[in-house]
């Protein structure tokens, strides 16, 4: 992930100053562990400023919004209590070539401040810090002890200082060409990597930059450059320091993320607003990451159910097929019981005709027991048997019901692949149903009513006629439940765990046979058997789909359905369109 580097801070205060100061602060607004959200009124609009010390994703910019939820952090109670209402006058980076940025509040603009909100933005190491006009440290938005480090502590109560200051040459426009090339050149290594170890403020995207728009192809060591490659090289390096001077930015987008320095071809590079280009990039990069991990938690969580499922699954049906010989002791207790005359006192087994096929029958004994003793043992072994099997299968069933359940959920949780919002949203109800159904133990999880909820998928037939597909177990429920009418048609991979698949139709339509085949390739496509040539396809009517009483999420029961083969791999997920 792109880090935020000097040269997009400094434009980034530059833009702060320019369209936001002076602005009142209304409110203050936690949305996770590693973000807040200050809410600034200034004389020409209303605006949401993110900060953020996320360890990948520590950022300064104009956003969206926070969501509506409830804000339970200490650190956004303290800042509300301290400077809600106050005024920021100025934002300003502390020292040149350092990623630490002051907001500073005041009561009302134009007097001194009384509060200094610090920033820095140094990767894992950044922070946010409150202090007061002394440079007391307030509150802080993590704590660093002594025993987490020993160069800086940053704790309530302390003087504020600022970090431990970067090593390398400071960046001047008036260094000479001669000077600079001596400094880049001093240590042979990779030319991008000795342009950081050499100077202050240059990061591996302005490095980059700075090289390609030079001309020169990577990787290239320093002393391999010609002296028109140097010269141009400088040029490039004195264009990145007039940028800086003169604040002449132009934030753009690129294939591996953003920039503020000029391009070589303006005029074919749109510029785009410096804090939309930021909060599109870090929030796409942090909703990829959430999204990532937590659909390898629940894969995992769910996998493992399965796993322990399957074997308790396989310890009953072991017990059930041990109950198969029940029959076989009764037999034998039959034989034995016919046979009394031919019971010989201390006989260890006795072989007996079978009573249907005349074949010999050897019956083990207890040499201490008589024939009738013999008998009823084999009779009690029986009997027990035959409990053990009525008793197990209902066990069994509500197993392969589980099994069945979660192989759903799992099947819901890997078709996923975040091509849009709803898909993150889509996750994190899967994960709040596996809490309700105590599948996985949450002590912090609070079901809120407040949260939108996700919707299906939805795509058109060729005919135009809409096709609903459920993501998650909540959204098939729905689906049936709610969404179907008499004149739909349901569809679902048979027998496979899928999606379920709604067809939506109006009183006298009728789909044509390309309909019903495009329908049918979309419960392939969705369902476990994906990668498969050809898949069975049931649809029916939505009133023949039942939920069993007590019946887990998403699982149904149907009748008067009709089979069709669905073929998955005729088009791919990229060609759906939601």
């Amino acid at each position: 992930m792109q880090p935020v580097d000097y040269t997009t801070l400094v434009a980034i205060c530059h833009s702060l100053n320019s369209q936001s100061i002076p602005s009142r602060l209304e409110q203050v607004y936690q949305c996770d562990r590693t973000s807040i959200s200050l809410c600034l009124r200034s004389l020409k609009k209303k605006s949401w400023l993110t900060i953020a010390w996320h360890p990948q994703a520590a950022r300064i910019c104009i956003g969206n919004p926070p969501p509506r939820k409830k804000d339970t952090f200490t650190f956004s109670e303290q800042l509300r209590h301290l400077i809600s209402g106050y005024a920021l006058i100025g934002v300003n980076i502390v020292s040149e070539w350092e990623r630490v940025v002051d907001f500073q509040f005041a009561q009302r603009p134009n007097e001194k401040p009384l509060y200094h909100l610090y920033v820095e933005v140094m990767g894992k190491y950044s922070n946010v810090i409150l202090t007061n006009a002394q440079q007391q440290i307030i509150t802080v938005a993590k704590q660093i002890t002594s025993a987490k480090s020993s160069v800086r502590t940053v704790e309530t109560s302390q003087t504020y200082q600022l970090p431990p200051p970067l090593t390398g040459n400071t960046p001047k426009i008036e260094e000479s060409f001669s000077s600079w090339q001596e400094t880049v050149n001093l240590i042979p290594g990779r030319l991008d990597k000795q342009l950081i170890k050499a100077y202050r403020g240059v990061s591996p995207t302005i490095a980059k930059e700075l090289i390609t728009q030079a001309h020169i192809s990577l990787p290239i060591e320093n002393h391999q450059l010609t002296p028109s490659q140097w010269e141009s090289l400088y040029q490039q390096w004195q264009k990145w320091l007039t940028t800086i001077e003169q604040k002449t930015f132009y934030p753009h987008t690129t294939p591996s993320g953003y920039s503020v320095f000029p391009p070589h071809g303006q005029e074919e590079t749109a510029k785009e607003d410096l804090h939309q280009v930021i909060d599109h990039y870090y929030t796409q990069k942090i909703n990829q990451e959430n999204f990532q991990q937590l659909q390898q938690q629940l894969q995992q969580k769910i996998k493992n159910i399965i796993k322990k499922l399957k074997v308790k699954a396989d310890k009953y049906q072991d017990k059930i097929n041990q109950s198969a010989n029940s029959e076989i002791y009764r037999t034998q207790a039959d034989l034995l019981m016919a046979n009394l005359h031919q019971w010989r006192i201390g006989s260890q087994s006795i072989t007996l005709d079978d009573f249907t096929t005349g074949k010999p029958v050897k019956i083990e004994l207890a040499p201490d027991k008589n024939a009738i003793q013999n008998a009823q043992s084999l009779y009690k072994k029986h009997q027990k048997l035959k409990r053990a099997k009525d008793a197990v299968k209902p066990l069994l069933q509500e197993v392969n019901e589980e099994i069945n359940y979660l192989q759903q959920t799992l099947n819901n949780v890997l078709q996923l692949e975040n091509n849009d919002s709803e898909d993150f949203n889509t996750l994190e109800e899967i994960k709040a149903e596996l809490i309700t159904q105590k599948y996985i133990e949450d002590n912090q999880y609070r079901q809120s009513n407040g949260n939108e909820e996700s919707k299906p998928r939805v795509f058109k037939t060729p005919s135009n006629f809409e096709i609903l597909v459920g993501r998650n177990n909540r959204q098939n429920d729905v689906l049936v439940s709610r969404i179907a009418t008499d004149y739909d048609l349901w569809f679902h991979a048979q027998e496979i765990p899928g999606s379920h698949v709604l067809l939506r139709l109006n009183a006298g339509d009728i789909p044509e046979e390309k309909d019903l085949q495009y329908a049918a390739n979309i419960a392939a496509y969705y369902s476990q058997a994906r990668e498969s040539d050809q898949v069975p396809v049931i649809y029916t009517k939505p009133k023949y789909v039942y939920k069993p009483k007590g019946a887990k999420p998403g699982m149904v029961i149907y009748s008067n359905q009709t089979v069709i083969w669905g073929k998955s791999l005729d088009f791919s997920g990229e060609a759906l369109t939601a």
